[in-house]
């Protein structure tokens, strides 16, 4: 038996491949799958199932491509309704592979159709279990992402996941191996550890909502407590998973088509295409084409892609670093944006060598900030999570977070010049992006955000250990 975790960091997202004799199991594949069947052809085994332990929101899942490619049978638990041919197990039934069990878990509760697949080895052993966003390492799945579709409130979602946890899981043997589908950075949680694989014991000592005092109405009152709003591409992404998707042969290839400067003007000014530039904020802030919102490939794009463009369907044209161009269109395919119309062939060297218009981002590094800044007279703006600004921040900043930047737009001052950062100045020069796609010119970013302002004299406030909770 061979168990391995593919774990994708930027996505905080983790699929398994099973292997037992000569047949194999995904859990949760990734849009991309030449790596499970390059990995089941090098192990010569067929890949039997592929197992979803939910409909995903925060990822399109590889799931209806890699069943027609390899001809597994896709698997969900009771209540899933998907659009395309799946076995719909039941609770409790056992799946074949090799010479292992895999056990169906319906779990309901982050989702009503969510299941885990608890794995028995050669000798029926309880060996592992794979919660997808049941369980995770240090917190529970959120259960506010199903509401509209399983007409229930986040708390009777709450409720439901307390006794699926407490019946189905708690009850499992503490050796058991805990495979969760993310970890920290995902907004499929609050509280999630870095770390990627526990057992059900540690899990019991070390997670809030396992307690083992804990009553329902506690359960309930501290998962829900402190839940911002999931990003807009959620539910579109739920139903890219729910009724499939075009093949990623197909999303690739439209794509990766380069473009000259002239055609991709004409491209950016005749149609409804955002300008995504995903190249380093060091690079984009002294010179962008015009308009351009930057997203960082370094940073946690896909995440950031689908909080502040709230329409996968959206056109999109590129400006990638040179030979990112693929990987750009793939990690925007594993969040849905399939709709990429093609790249700025030469990437912005092309563009400013044509002698076409180029814009800038007024930065300052943050000794600068310290020597020209007014505490008591300058406007500063903070666009770092609401709990890291009231962790530590610059004395009189205010706080208006990237997340929900496209709604809060006018909260930023016209009339008079502030300053703006992050914690590190890759989101805000994303804010700076937008703002100036949008009129704003009358801003100073800090380079290295209040990572390097918290090295200068500045006024700060006292540190505050942020919430757990």
């Amino acid at each position: 038996m061979k168990i391995e975790q593919i774990y994708t960091g930027c996505l905080a997202q983790g699929a398994y491949y099973i292997v037992s004799g000569n047949e194999a199991v995904i859990i949760d594949p990734l849009r991309e799958i030449n790596p499970y069947l390059q990995r089941a052809e090098k192990d010569g085994v067929k890949i039997k199932y592929v197992l979803e332990t939910h409909f995903h929101a925060d990822f399109v899942s590889g799931h209806v491509d890699l069943a027609k490619a390899s001809g597994a049978t896709i698997v969900y638990g009771p209540l899933a309704n998907p659009s395309f041919e799946a076995h719909i197990a039941k609770d409790a039934e056992v799946l074949k592979v090799g010479n292992i069990s895999i056990k169906v878990l319906h779990t309901p509760g982050h989702t009503m159709e969510s299941t885990c697949y608890l794995l028995l080895d050669e000798e029926g052993k309880e060996h592992s279990i794979f919660t997808g966003d049941t369980l995770f390492i240090g917190d529970v799945g959120r259960p506010d992402l199903a509401q509209k579709a399983a007409h229930m409130t986040q708390e009777q979602l709450a409720a439901t996941l307390y006794h699926s946890l407490r019946t189905k899981i708690m009850t499992l043997p503490d050796s058991v191996t805990v495979y969760p589908a993310h970890g920290a950075g995902s907004a499929c949680g609050k509280n999630m550890s870095k770390e990627t694989v526990s057992t059900i014991g540690e899990q019991k000592q070390l997670n809030y909502a396992l307690r083992a005092n804990m009553s329902e109405e506690e359960f309930v009152k501290e998962v829900t407590d402190g839940l911002l709003p999931p990003p807009a591409y959620f539910p579109l992404n739920v139903a890219m998973n729910k009724n499939g998707y075009d093949n990623i042969d197909t999303v690739m290839e439209r794509g990766l088509r380069g473009l000259s400067v002239n055609d991709f003007e004409v491209a950016a000014n005749e149609t409804d295409a955002l300008v995504l530039d995903t190249r380093n904020a060091d690079l984009f802030r002294f010179g962008f084409v015009p308009n351009s919102i930057n997203i960082g490939l370094d940073g946690q794009f896909a995440p950031w892609v689908g909080a502040l463009i709230p329409d996968v369907k959206q056109h999109i044209l590129l400006v990638a670093e040179k030979g990112k161009e693929e990987e750009t269109v793939m990690r925007l395919a594993r969040v849905g944006y399939d709709f990429v119309i093609g790249f700025l062939d030469g990437s912005f060297d092309a563009w400013k060598a044509s002698g076409k218009e180029v814009d800038t981002i007024d930065r300052i590094t943050a000794e600068e900030f310290a020597a020209k800044v007014d505490i008591q007279k300058d406007q500063i703006i903070d666009v770092r999570k609401t709990s890291e600004y009231e962790a530590e921040h610059v004395e009189n900043a205010n706080n208006i977070p990237l997340d929900f930047i496209n709604d809060n737009i006018a909260s930023f001052p016209k009339d008079e010049h502030f300053f703006l950062h992050c914690a590190g100045g890759y989101r805000s020069m994303i804010a700076s992006s937008i703002l100036k796609s949008r009129g704003w010119d009358n801003f100073t970013e800090i380079a290295g955000g209040f990572n390097a302002i918290a090295n200068t004299e500045v006024p700060k406030t006292s540190f505050t250990c942020q919430s757990k909770g």
